[in-house]
């Protein structure tokens, strides 16, 4: 048994929003604000019930609808009423979809939630719809409290509560509104399902007993050793006192073993109450002075309570053996909180992890209690972790998504029948990384436009692109490979990124940043993934490209040549045709000459979300004494900078390698023999070239060549627009205007 699929609605910018549930591990991943935390945080609300749903956490243009509801109860008519029906309500409350797979075997654990009797195995839905307990009281206390703010405002127009239905709910939203569960019909697990008055509503947890959910949040308190705010309530110590309370405590329902420690307690407590009689003899013979005890009162009895648990209630119950030497001493011990936060965030985490384990399984003496807790196991135990890197740094982030799984299933502990599945939201490319490409739950941003009112996410499953290792062997694609292997080799941080730049080589990766950082202020502000790729390779990025949908600059050359395929220096006129696979392959440019390449409009250039930049003619003033610029087409990055740079270079007399050949060509008598030493050189060290640049040039100084300014204007642009969460916005009415705004 497992979760298969969770659908998400109405929460916040999750209109809606269908997240595929790996076998083991998914991790949600995505730019910042597109909706990790929001789902995160939705699964938290209606499954851990961790989190109270908040008048902020509705998605924010439902209110428009819920205040006209609110708005007509206003009307002396009761005939115009709207949203009396509960059905009303349920299109704009936050909901939950969970889909369950089981199998026929499993009838006894999910017989109340299958639809059927004719079931055979397929999908078992339940909807936990966050709605208003009783309509008629929501409206009656409305009326009530809005009537009165009325009545009191008829001269003086003061913002009081409530101001309109959104803010009554604001300060009411916990009594008015509860979780309801409904049963799902399997045959529309891929369509959008509504709740009828037919619909079977549970009066009970319908996952009672079906899963348990732990939850480890992004902030976790740890503490400062010189803070003043007092004890931490997460420190290791008090996670390994409320472990030993539950499954270890010797006191409670003692065995066998345990007694070797209870006499020893037991003596320890003889001892230390003798020496109690003894050090407050003289204190408590002068409490008797004042006349108690008298003859009829009791006498007075220090009687200690040695306590196991409460040894580990201390900032040094645990402690770190610096020397690791274990001389029998503390003398070269530290206690907790003054270990390095790595590692010691990394045992905090990992330790909860095993007491959610232990607990899920009963083990050790919680298993023997008669509690509301002695239930049968629950098939599925499902862990929700939160940004684990807030406090874990890249190399401790590796160690423990590799290490996060098999401590929840550790060997010989969990029987096959039940099912472990842990999700985690992050922002990591290192956890990305170690976690496995197929596992990621790709958030993609949406801004409001027209045909869509509000700013959405939608969830790309990106097991797609990079399919399992079982499958990797045998029928995958060697795009699919590709892809897997060139990120597996690289930073994969283009599923956190606002925007996408693909280069063919070191040369344009070493200097784009520069180029960036003192000619697009604005697209600094972005964070952008700058992938060297290579032109034979780009275009089989294109399908990744195409599912993460960020807008994508693909810088490329366009290696032009003979139509016989040699290596030509480009020229108008020349009959002239291109090289580059990624121009003809991506951009469907196969079939045209160099010259025709050379003239596309700019709109020929973008495809989607995605635009291409290639060399293009260069207007160049060779001597003072050139009165009128003369076009020169260079053949890669390097020439295409140089061309671009003509004055620059000539002063470069120090230089060496590939910038003193540079420097060297500007030399030359005329323009055409300039461009033909520039290219015999490109056969130097082309990384090395971007580095002495770096070294004696002021980056300020270097002009960025024209068409990777044209490509950089196209990508800035196109990240101011996608960085306005609404970029349309309907004319509202006067009851209409949402003056409230929510963040992921």
């Amino acid at each position: 048994m497992k979760i298969s699929v969770v659908d998400i609605q109405n929460f916040r910018k999750l209109k809606h929003c269908r997240v595929e549930f790996a076998e083991e591990q998914t991790l949600l991943v995505g730019a910042n604000n597109s909706g990790k935390t929001s789902a995160t945080d939705a699964l938290i609300c209606f499954l851990d019930k961790g989190k109270k749903i908040t008048s902020t956490d509705f998605t924010l243009y439902n209110w428009v609808f819920l205040n006209k509801f609110a708005q007509s109860w206003m009307n002396q008519d009761p005939t115009v009423f709207t949203g009396l029906e509960l059905s009303d309500w349920q299109p704009y409350c936050p909901s939950l979809d969970v889909w369950i797979d089981a199998d026929v075997k499993e009838v006894q654990r999910v017989s109340h939630i299958i639809p059927t009797l004719k079931w055979n195995g397929e999908p078992l839905g339940v909807r936990l719809v966050y709605q208003p307990r009783d309509l008629d009281r929501l409206r009656e206390n409305y009326v009530r409290e809005r009537d009165a703010v009325v009545k009191v405002n008829r001269e003086k127009q003061l913002s009081l509560w409530p101001r309109d239905f959104k803010d009554y709910l604001k300060e009411k939203l916990h009594i008015e509104f509860e979780i309801k569960a409904y049963l799902l019909d399997p045959s529309r697990i891929d369509g959008s399902q509504t709740i009828t008055n037919e619909s079977i509503c549970f009066d009970v947890d319908p996952f009672k007993g079906l899963f348990r959910v732990d939850t480890i949040e992004a902030q976790r308190g740890f503490s400062d050793p010189h803070s003043e705010s007092g004890k931490p309530t997460n420190s290791l110590s008090s996670q390994l006192n409320e472990y030993y309370k539950r499954h270890l405590n010797p006191s409670d329902m003692p065995e066998a073993e345990d007694l070797g420690a209870l006499e020893a307690i037991e003596k320890a407590q003889i001892e230390f109450d003798k020496r109690l009689d003894t050090a407050f003899e003289k204190t408590l013979g002068e409490i008797k002075e004042l006349g108690y005890p008298g003859f009829t009162d009791p006498d007075i009895k220090l009687s200690s309570r040695l306590n196991p648990i409460d040894t580990l209630e201390h900032d040094a119950a645990v402690v770190f053996d610096v020397r690791k030497q274990n001389f029998g001493d503390n003398t070269f011990s530290l206690p907790e909180q003054y270990n390095g936060l790595g590692y010691k965030n990394l045992i905090h985490i990992i330790f909860q992890l095993i007491t959610f384990r232990d607990r899920w399984l009963r083990v050790g003496k919680i298993g023997k209690k008669r509690s509301d807790e002695d239930i049968a196991i629950e098939p599925i135990h499902l862990v929700l972790i939160e940004e684990p890197e807030a406090h874990l740094h890249a190399q401790v982030q590796q160690v423990f998504i590799r290490k996060a799984y098999k401590v929840l299933r550790e060997d010989g502990m969990v029987e096959e029948h039940l099912t472990t599945q842990m999700v985690i939201s992050t922002h990591s490319s290192s956890v990305a990384y170690e976690a496995g490409f197929e596992t990621l739950r790709y958030f993609k941003r949406s801004p409001a436009s027209e045909d869509q009112p509000i700013p959405q996410a939608e969830v790309v499953n990106l097991s797609t692109v990079f399919p399992s290792q079982t499958k990797r062997d045998s029928n995958v694609s060697a795009t699919h490979k590709f892809v897997s292997r060139y990120l597996k080799s690289t930073h994969c941080d283009l599923f956190f990124a606002n925007g996408i730049i693909l280069v063919e080589g070191a040369a344009e990766r070493m200097l784009l940043p520069h180029f960036i950082a003192h000619n697009h202020k604005n697209l600094q502000r972005s964070y952008i993934s700058i992938l060297e790729i290579g032109g034979a390779h780009a275009q089989r990025l294109k399908p990744l490209i195409e599912l993460l949908d960020l807008p994508t600059l693909v810088i490329t050359d366009t290696d032009a040549c003979s139509f016989s395929g040699t290596k030509k220096r480009p020229k108008r006129g020349a009959s002239l045709g291109f090289g580059s696979d990624t121009l003809k392959s991506w951009f469907g440019f196969n079939g045209l000459t160099l010259d025709e390449l050379l003239d596309l409009p700019p709109e020929r250039k973008i495809r989607d979300n995605v635009r291409v930049s290639f060399q293009c003619g260069i207007p160049a003033k060779f001597t003072p004494q050139t009165r009128t610029p003369k076009e020169v087409i260079p053949y890669t990055f390097e020439d295409a900078v140089a061309l671009t740079n003509l004055e620059l270079f000539k002063t470069l007399s120090e230089s060496s390698g590939m910038v003193k050949k540079m420097h060297l060509a500007t030399k030359m008598r005329t323009l055409d023999a300039c461009c033909n030493a520039m290219y015999k050189a490109l056969d130097g060290e082309k990384a090395k070239m971007a580095l002495d640049l770096l070294f004696d040039v002021e980056p300020a100084k270097l002009l960025v060549p024209e068409y990777i300014k044209e490509g950089l204007d196209w990508l800035e642009s196109e990240l101011d627009t996608k960085s306005l969460e609404y970029t349309w916005v309907p004319k509202p009415s006067a009851s209409d205007v949402i003056t409230e705004f929510t963040n992921e």
